[in-house]
């Protein structure tokens, strides 16, 4: 770490609140502008098409409120940890996030990044799995992507993803590793494993629940007056994008066909780091996104470097360390359809303590 930590310029690591809020008001301006779009549609089955095109549209701009809350969540918004607490939790529980449960969660995972039993968002199953270090189910799914064919199979990845992989996370640990068990975010108690809530931490995870029960209630408040259709176009469809973004980001970041997870064997934090995946998602997405996707890398080594210093940072990294860093150059859509169809799921090696991916075509 301090070999990586010396090729990175000092001021990198350092933060600015009034930066940082500049970036936060740029988000709200765009979304501002978007909102005032919406409320100029008229509610009419005739504009439904449009209204599909304001919730991709929408969600898309709504997506940098979440990566700003959760650079707060890490602690690279400000030193100003109280401001930074606030603006972290409002944001995420405006967009239905237990702000310190998935503080927690993610922690977990940047710490255990691609271990194969500590890791905590998008872990696969593993052929011949023990069900104690190891997930179950490798051959069975190989098994289902055989029997549906590549094509069959890799839609169903992409619906069960994106439709429903942020949800089922946060209600039952799905893609967490083995040590957790089936979790809840909202919940840190039986008939849910309690493995991932430390008793400092059920506290917070109650805490997180005000936030999420406050913004429910103000979108059924809002629903009731204007009507479901209103919320639907307005609320519910734009956050439903902004969660398939959510998925896009994490599943590709941690995910390709040539890399592997690693046993407890083989796993080092800095070697977990080094297996994320920067790609390519243009000027326009890494814009609204504040580079998250393509500044993914550093991002894990170093947590609390701000969004804003991510790219010197990453071109620091990439230049001393060119074996090591990642980043695949494939379109995004193109890289979505790989993983989808071909990331089905891992083996051991028992020689060297990593896990690769297999699939039904190849074996």
């Amino acid at each position: 770490m301090k070999a990586i930590m010396d090729v990175v310029p000092n001021h990198c690591f350092e933060r600015k609140t009034s930066t940082a809020l500049a970036y936060l008001f740029q988000s709200v301006a765009i979304q501002t502008v978007i909102i005032a779009i919406g409320l100029a549609i008229p509610l009419t089955k005739e504009m439904i098409p449009i209204w599909i095109i304001y919730a991709l549209i929408s969600g898309t701009t709504a997506m940098g409120f979440w990566v700003i809350a959760h650079e707060c969540g890490h602690g690279a918004f400000s030193d100003n940890r109280a401001l930074q607490t606030v603006i972290g939790y409002v944001l995420h529980s405006l967009l239905l996030v237990p702000y310190f449960s998935w503080q927690r969660s993610h922690s977990i995972h940047h710490r255990f990044t691609n271990h194969i039993t500590d890791g905590e968002t998008h872990v696969p199953l593993v052929i011949g799995g023990n069900g104690i270090s190891e997930k179950v189910g490798g051959e069975n799914e190989l098994a289902l992507s055989s029997a549906l064919g590549k094509t069959r199979y890799g839609i169903m990845q992409l619906i069960l993803h994106l439709g429903f992989g942020w949800p089922a996370y946060l209600l039952t640990g799905s893609t967490g590793g083995a040590r957790y068990g089936t979790s809840n975010h909202f919940w840190p108690r039986e008939p849910f494993s309690k493995k991932l809530w430390p008793a400092n931490w059920e506290k917070k995870v109650w805490i997180s629940d005000i936030g999420i029960a406050l913004v429910l209630a103000g979108v059924f408040i809002a629903g009731y007056k204007n009507g479901v259709n209103y919320l639907i176009a307005m609320y519910i469809g734009p956050l439903l994008v902004v969660n398939c973004w959510l998925v896009i980001y994490t599943w590709l970041h941690h995910t390709d066909t040539d890399v592997p997870h690693l046993s407890n064997s083989d796993f080092s934090f800095v070697r977990g780091a080094f297996l994320s995946i920067d790609r390519p998602y243009g000027s326009i997405l890494d814009f609204l996104h504040h580079h998250i996707g393509s500044s993914h890398v550093i991002h894990h080594l170093f947590p609390k470097i701000p969004h804003y210093h991510a790219r010197e940072a990453t071109i620091a990294i990439k230049k001393s360390f060119p074996k090591i860093y990642l980043y695949n150059p494939v379109q995004i859509h193109k890289a979505l359809w790989n993983i989808s169809c071909n990331c089905i799921a891992v083996e051991s090696d028992k020689n060297d303590g990593k896990y690769t991916w297999k699939n039904s075509y190849s074996n």
